[in-house]
């Protein structure tokens, strides 16, 4: 029987769900593989730090459907989401996830734009006179 793990990741407005079975390193996001997905290296790179933190790259395919952000909080809400799903796997893991910093949900979200304002913090323009 494939053993699958589950977990949630998220950042700014985009969610992961992310699935880890054994294998060889494939990610497939959205029913595509990675490098066509996310064109930008930055990106790719991203979603593999959690691996290769803890030098498991090679051995779990990763299946991930993603929606909401844009492309770089995508990639880490897909890193967050491989990162709770390897602490499901081995929790021996965490200490060293937790120094890189993936453990932690980016808190980080767009401010709410207040009435009487231009946006979140910009005022119309003031004149005395």
């Amino acid at each position: 029987i494939m053993q699958k793990t589950y977990a949630t990741g998220r950042r700014k407005t985009a969610i992961a769900r992310v699935w880890l079975t054994a294998g060889d390193g494939k990610i497939t996001i959205n029913e595509r593989d990675d490098e066509d997905y996310f064109s930008r290296p930055t990106a790719r790179m991203v979603i593999r730090q959690a691996f290769e933190e803890v030098g498991l790259l090679a051995s779990y395919n990763t299946i991930v459907t993603v929606r909401g952000g844009g492309i770089s909080s995508q990639a880490g809400a897909i890193r967050h989401g491989i990162t709770r799903a390897l602490m499901k796997i081995d929790g021996d893991l965490r200490p060293k996830l937790k120094i890189a910093g993936y453990v932690t949900r980016d808190p980080r979200k767009k401010e709410r734009k207040k009435y009487g304002q231009k946006a979140a913090r910009a005022r119309f323009q003031f004149s005395k006179r």
